[in-house]
């Protein structure tokens, strides 16, 4: 199946328009939240494989990708409500869950806010993410940390560049490099933007500052599956602070499971589509 095999569409809940594809299919609905400064295309590789056997959505959340970008809204509260909404207004039956990276932790806000809504959830390389436990880490810290690139005078060559020296180089498509670069409003002159504006960027990282998975995993009463990426490239004292906060969700989370996949990097869905997608179905079937 062709991944622009999907229709696109628009919601708006109350004061913001959400836009989201659909991959349709038939079986149990799957609704695919992305991360932060990303977008729902980074579903392009995944969406078309799990509409096989699935009811397939993937939405843009607010400030990200087609959707609105209001200058508010981007706590844990209102961030999950946005997907609450969207899921009555468009009509969906108890969906699972699947969220990637600050997606994951939305994933996991939901199931703890919304117990009810949701047939289960699994979060991507996320769901766990909490900077306010970091070892040594203070909000300024994490700031500095978790700040995004400065684009600022940076064309559409540039970006390129960049994407084609960076940790999907090994694995870089056309289709892939396509998907990144549409995080980004490139104008006349050839000079990029994100389409996530760098305020509500940091009102994003202040919000996952403020968040406590760790407090959550208890109220979560479907079944939770952890997909965590692991690259021995890469280690080092985040991937020991990752063990620990994956390990502490699985021991918490009343019915929760990890996969941890090696040599695997953050953006899972674009690296492993297909591994991914079958770890969605193998969910799916257990639950």
């Amino acid at each position: 199946m062709s991944m622009n095999n999907f229709t696109e569409g628009i919601v708006n809940i109350h004061d913001i328009n959400l836009h989201y594809r659909d991959w349709g299919g038939q079986g149990q609905t799957v609704l695919l939240l992305h991360g932060l400064a990303s977008h729902s295309g980074i579903w392009d590789l995944v969406g078309p494989m799990l509409s096989q056997n699935n009811q397939v959505i993937a939405i843009d959340q607010r400030g990200h990708g087609q959707s609105s970008k209001p200058n508010d809204g981007y706590d844990f509260q209102t961030v999950t409500r946005d997907v609450y909404q969207f899921i009555n207004k468009i009509g969906l039956h108890s969906p699972v869950i699947v969220g990637h990276s600050w997606g994951g932790n939305v994933a996991l806000n939901f199931a703890a806010t919304y117990p009810n809504n949701t047939s289960g959830i699994i979060m991507v390389d996320g769901g766990f993410i909490e900077p306010s436990s970091h070892p040594g880490w203070n909000w300024e810290k994490a700031k500095t940390e978790l700040t995004p690139p400065d684009w600022k005078q940076t064309t559409l060559e540039q970006l390129r560049k960049r994407i084609r020296t960076g940790t999907l180089s090994p694995y870089l498509t056309s289709t892939i490099e396509s998907i990144i670069i549409r995080n980004f409003y490139v104008n006349k002159l050839g000079f990029i933007r994100p389409h996530l504006s760098f305020k509500n960027h940091m009102k994003i990282v202040r919000s996952l500052w403020e968040h406590h998975p760790s407090r959550l995993y208890k109220n979560v009463k479907c079944s939770a599956l952890v997909v965590a990426a692991y690259n021995s490239i890469t280690k080092g004292p985040l991937s020991d602070t990752k063990i620990a906060w994956v390990k502490n969700a699985v021991d918490l989370l009343p019915k929760g499971n990890v996969i941890w996949l090696n040599e695997t990097i953050h953006d899972v869905p674009l690296q492993r589509p297909q591994t991914l997608t079958n770890e969605i179905n193998k969910f799916i079937l257990s639950l």
